[in-house]
C-alpha cells in the first residue's frame, strides 16, 4: 500500500487539535470563526503552482517499472496522452451509440458509469464492453462507480449488497466497516469496476446538518467532527483496497460547510475553511490509508482562494494537496461535465485549467464533452512547453497507478 511522505506527521497533529476543534460552526460569512488548524509548510516549502507535479515517488526513474512507463508514455501520441487525463460518463446498464462512438473514436482513459446500473452479471458485461473499447496500447481504462451506500449507489441490482448510509456505517467500529468494504469490493472487481468514487471525508457541522445539501442532507457523512470521520474513511479504503479496488477520497477540501450542491447549483461558496483545517484531517487520513485518488471539489473557498474554484486553483491543487499533505499521487476532479457550477466555463477550459493547477484526471459526466477536453488538453500541449510538461507528469501518474493495479501490460 502506498505511503506520502509527511501525511502521517500531518494527520497525528491534524487529529489532535481536531479533537479540541469546535466543528459545529455554521456556514455563516467571514466573521465566523474557523476551526482549529493545522500546521503548514512555509512558504518556501510550498511547490512553485509553474512547476510540474513531483512524479510518484513509488516509481523512481532507475526501476524496472519506470523503464515500463518510459515506454508506454512514449508510444502515446499527443491525443492519446490528453485522454488518458478524461474520464467519460457512460450509462451503467449498456453504452448508447453515442456514448459507444466516443469510447471507441477517443479512447478515454477512465469510464463512470451513470444512472442506474443492473445486475452484477449484466454490469459485467457493460464494462467489460467498456475496457475493450477503451484499451489502448496494453493501457486499460479506469472503470468507476459512485458505489458509497445509501442515496449514493450506482449499482444495486442483483449480485450487488446494499449498502447503509454513511450515517450508518460512521457507527460501526473501523473493523466492521473494513470487513464489509472488502465483501462490497469483491462484489465490485467481479462487474468488472476497478475504481470506486468514495469514501466520503467532508466534515458536516451538526449546527448544519441536513442544510448542508451535498453531504449532510443525503447522509454521506461519517460523523460531524473530523477524528472519527477520518477513522472511517481508512476503515473503508483499507477494506476496498484489501479486494483490489481503488479509491478516491472525496471531496477536498471539503464540501461539509456549504450549502448548495454543484452538481444543481452555481456560486457555491465555502466561506470558513482555511489553509490548514482540522476538518482536513480525514484527507490526511485517507492519504495515509492508501487511497489510489483525491477529488477535488468545484466550490470557491474565499479564504484560501476567493478568485478560483478548487478545481482550478494553484493553491488549493498544487499548494494544499500536493504541498501541505505532499500528496504524490493521482488527483481527480468532481463531475466538470454536468455540473451546474462550472456550466459557464467552456468546456476545454474545464480540463486545461485543472491540469495547469497540478490536477490529472477530469471527469465529465457528459460523454458528449469527451472529445472537446481532449482536443483543448492536447492543442494547449501543443502550443505550451510547460503545460506540456504538466500533461506528461500527469500521465506518468496514471500510468504508474495503473500498472500497480494491473492495468497496464508491458513487454
Amino acid at each position: 500500500m502506498k505511503t506520502f511522505q509527511g501525511v502521517a506527521a500531518f494527520t497525528a497533529v491534524a487529529l489532535l487539535l481536531a479533537g479540541c476543534a469546535d466543528s459545529s460552526s455554521p456556514t455563516a460569512g467571514p466573521s465566523t470563526a474557523p476551526s482549529s488548524s493545522v500546521p503548514i509548510p512555509t512558504p518556501t516549502d510550498t511547490p512553485s503552482a509553474t512547476t510540474p507535479p513531483t512524479q510518484p515517488s513509488s516509481t523512481p526513474p532507475s526501476t524496472p517499472t519506470a523503464g515500463c512507463l518510459d515506454q508506454k508514455l512514449a508510444g502515446l501520441t499527443r491525443r492519446e496522452r490528453a485522454a488518458q487525463l478524461i474520464m467519460t460518463g457512460i450509462t451503467a446498464t449498456g453504452m448508447t451509440s453515442a456514448e459507444r462512438a466516443v469510447v471507441r473514436g477517443r479512447q478515454p482513459g477512465g469510464v463512470l458509469l451513470m444512472g442506474s446500473g443492473g445486475s452484477l452479471s449484466h454490469t459485467r458485461t457493460v464494462t467489460a464492453a467498456a475496457t475493450a473499447a477503451a484499451t489502448v496500447d496494453g493501457i486499460k481504462p479506469f472503470v468507476a462507480a459512485d458505489q458509497e451506500g445509501g442515496k449514493v449507489q450506482r449499482l444495486k441490482g442483483s449480485g450487488f449488497d446494499r449498502i447503509p448510509a454513511a450515517t450508518v456505517q460512521g457507527s460501526w467500529s473501523p473493523e466492521k466497516l473494513t470487513s464489509q468494504a472488502t465483501l462490497w469490493a469483491q462484489q465490485l472487481k467481479r462487474a468488472g469496476v476497478n475504481l470506486d468514487l468514495a469514501p466520503v471525508a467532508d466534515v458536516v457541522p451538526k449546527s448544519l446538518g441536513d442544510d448542508n445539501a451535498p453531504i449532510g442532507a443525503l447522509d454521506r457523512g461519517y460523523g460531524s467532527t473530523p477524528g472519527p470521520v477520518g477513522e472511517h474513511v481508512a476503515a473503508f479504503i483499507k477494506g476496498m483496497d484489501a479486494a483490489g479496488v481503488m479509491t478516491s477520497v472525496k471531496h477536498f477540501p471539503g464540501l461539509g460547510r456549504v450549502r448548495g450542491n454543484t452538481d444543481f447549483s452555481s456560486g457555491v461558496v465555502d466561506t470558513v475553511t482555511v489553509r490548514g483545517d482540522a476538518d482536513l484531517a480525514p484527507f490526511a487520513a485517507g492519504i495515509e490509508a492508501g487511497s489510489d485518488l483525491v477529488m477535488v471539489s468545484t466550490v470557491t473557498y474565499t479564504k484560501i482562494d476567493k478568485t478560483n474554484r478548487a478545481v482550478f486553483s494553484p493553491t488549493i491543487v498544487q499548494g494544499m494537496l500536493r504541498g501541505d499533505l505532499q500528496y504524490d499521487g493521482v488527483a481527480i476532479t468532481d463531475d466538470v461535465g454536468a455540473a451546474a457550477e462550472v456550466a459557464s466555463v467552456p468546456a476545454g477550459d474545464r480540463a486545461t485549467l485543472f491540469i495547469d493547477a497540478g490536477g490529472d484526471v477530469v471527469i465529465t459526466a457528459k460523454a458528449s464533452l469527451t472529445a472537446t477536453m481532449i482536443d483543448a488538453v492536447a492543442g494547449k500541449a501543443q502550443q505550451d512547453k510547460a503545460f506540456a510538461a504538466k500533461v506528461d507528469a500527469s500521465v506518468r501518474r496514471v500510468l504508474a497507478l495503473k500498472q500497480s493495479r494491473g492495468l497496464v501490460s508491458c513487454g
